[in-house]
């Protein structure tokens, strides 16, 4: 990376910490500023070197792990149980309907791609992340389950969609010769168990080790923050040594981490609130400058239906139904189903499933992907604070009256 690359980097970063206040009364977001920035950025020709494009790609994953990490950890299974009604209904329900209708969907719009290709395009796309519409998300205006709600399921449907991501990928080899039924079995197997097996045992001895050296004193605020940082790399890296998947493992470590932790987790929370949001802020600028482009240059008419069509009725009706029976309004359940963002998980699930596979219609794939995501971006971004701020107005009719 070039030093002129670099300096222009920082400047944006710098500049949008000086004007995010400014920016966010206007209902600009942060993935839509370094989206663009990234963009801008893809003409140059430093970001054509494959250091950068690997760069880029590793601080992909590296968000991923931490996120998978940090959101599995905030959820605690009591709380769960007891308070979480909603975003359980989403998730056990609304997301394989979701998984289910855009299988369909794909098969209509595109009748020559393969069903299992349907099914992983809508597995790929099915994940959601609250950074885009973070305005919602924060907005007091928004009820607290409403708001829960997003957070909860954002939190958990890409760990929960990860695995049916690796079992279609390997289906599919299957289905292309790529890949023998004997290997396909032990590929599977290693990936949906040693991951699992190997993130939540080192994330319930990591919690039980941290536990017992904050009890006597032999840690301090900021060093167990550090140890938790580093537990799901750990599990990352140990699960793909043995031959489990290391997002899974980072996923469930987190999970076993939060649940085992005798305090809060508020480093992990705080480092999202601040170094994470680089992060994301990077790697929007990378999907920008590197898959953006690659996107826009492979889109056709097809593939964007299916990005319109994934971000309206392919998540709004199944979250809809999902929620049938519960005392939210019909706007609470448009609203919930409107907000499912496409962002970081649906780029990486693409990027690992073009890393194990080479297919006809790969190029297509990519290209309906980077459309959702990029109009995830703008629209989400731009409808979150006016729809946020609907409840507000809603509140104050009912209060009128």
């Amino acid at each position: 990376m070039t030093t002129t690359l670099l300096i222009v980097i920082l400047l944006s970063l710098a500049a949008f910490a000086a004007l995010a206040g400014w920016l966010g009364r206007r209902n600009i977001t942060r993935p839509m500023v370094f989206t663009a920035v990234g963009y801008g950025l893809s003409h140059l020709p430093d970001m054509h070197g494959e250091a950068v494009r690997g760069g880029m790609h590793v601080l992909a994953e590296i968000t991923l792990i931490i996120v998978l990490f940090a959101d599995a950890s905030r959820v605690r299974f009591k709380a769960l149980a007891q308070s979480y009604a909603i975003p359980l209904r989403m998730l056990l329900i609304g997301m394989p309907l979701t998984i289910g209708l855009g299988t369909l969907v794909v098969g209509w719009i595109n009748p020559a791609t393969p069903w299992l290709l349907c099914a992983l395009t809508a597995a790929i796309l099915t994940p959601t992340d609250a950074a885009l519409g973070q305005a919602v998300v924060e907005s007091p205006a928004v009820p607290g389950r409403v708001r829960d709600a997003i957070n909860v399921e954002s939190g958990l449907n890409d760990g929960l969609a990860l695995p049916v991501v690796m079992v279609l990928v390997s289906l599919f080899a299957q289905s292309l010769g790529e890949a023998g039924r004997d290997d396909l079995l032990s590929f599977t197997t290693l990936q949906l168990t040693l991951g699992p097996a190997i993130g939540i045992g080192i994330g319930l001895v990591g919690a039980w080790l941290l536990n017992q050296a904050s009890t006597r004193g032999w840690s301090t605020e900021t060093s167990q923050g550090v140890f938790a940082l580093c537990m799901p790399f750990l599990a990352w890296i140990v699960a793909e040594n043995v031959g489990g998947n290391g997002f899974i493992a980072a996923f469930l470590g987190g999970l076993a981490y939060g649940n085992m932790r005798s305090a809060d987790n508020a480093f992990v929370h705080e480092f999202m609130e601040g170094e994470g949001q680089i992060l994301t802020a990077l790697t929007f600028l990378a999907f920008g400058a590197i898959l953006l482009p690659i996107g826009l240059e492979h889109a056709n008419g097809r593939t964007l239906m299916l990005a319109i069509a994934f971000l309206t009725v392919v998540r709004m009706l199944p979250v809809y139904l999902s929620l049938v029976g519960t005392d939210l309004t019909t706007y609470e359940r448009l609203f919930l189903g409107w907000f499912g963002p496409r962002g970081l998980a649906s780029i990486i699930f693409a990027l690992l499933v073009l890393e194990h596979l080479h297919f006809a219609g790969s190029d297509e794939m990519l290209a309906c992907v980077t459309l959702t995501v990029a109009l995830s971006v703008i629209l989400h971004g731009l409808s979150a604070g006016p729809m946020a701020g609907r409840f507000s107005v809603t509140q104050s009719q009912r209060e009128e009256t």
